[in-house]
């Protein structure tokens, strides 16, 4: 065994590349993010005690709006969302060029060219049970959710789950805000 050992030469990593990767990462996944949009109807909910919490994805949201909407020749007080971007484009095709009335105000571009990036749409109560088993046969694992303005009509939430239970849709969550003043879904 030799008396001396030659020195190593220290090995240098140069961490520049690697920062460079992680901010064009940061930048990226900044840039591609979607938040969700601010709802077409405004919802009040009523308060409750319960904290049970809803999933994040696969769900069918009806909103009971206080205020009517007029689509097309009929008005409804219901509006129905589907987190699916794919099942929304699929269910909601005849909204392209659907004329509708938002609290009043006439908004017939609402809907033209990405009607289907929209979270919710009014549905006239005729037609609610066919767009609920058309989602409902696209995605059996669908969770059913009813959330309703604490000012609006208890009769149009009455109607809903009468519908519901035709559609054979017998479970479904009643969204409320938490009585400490916290919205909880």
């Amino acid at each position: 065994m030799p008396k001396f050992k030659p020195h190593r030469a220290g090995v240098r990593v140069d961490m520049t590349p690697l920062v460079d990767v992680a901010f064009l990462l940061l930048t990226f996944f900044m840039m591609t993010t979607q938040f969700k949009p601010e709802q077409e109807v405004t919802i009040v909910l009523p308060a409750s005690h319960s904290e049970f919490k809803l999933p994040e994805s696969n769900v069918i949201t009806i909103n009971i709006a206080k205020e009517f909407t007029v689509v097309g020749n009929d008005t409804t007080h219901i509006w129905m969302g589907l987190d699916s971007q794919i099942l929304r484009q699929r269910l909601f095709t005849g909204y392209k060029n659907l004329e509708v009335m938002i609290e009043g105000k006439l908004e017939p571009t609402k809907f033209k060219e990405n009607y289907y990036l929209s979270l919710s749409y009014p549905v006239p109560k005729s037609q609610l049970a066919n767009y609920l088993v058309q989602a409902r046969t696209a995605n059996p694992k669908l969770v059913t959710v009813i959330k309703g303005a604490k000012d609006a009509d208890f009769g149009i939430a009455e109607d809903v789950m009468e519908i519901l239970q035709k559609t054979q849709i017998t479970r479904f969550s009643l969204v409320t805000e938490l009585a400490s003043g916290s919205a909880h879904e």
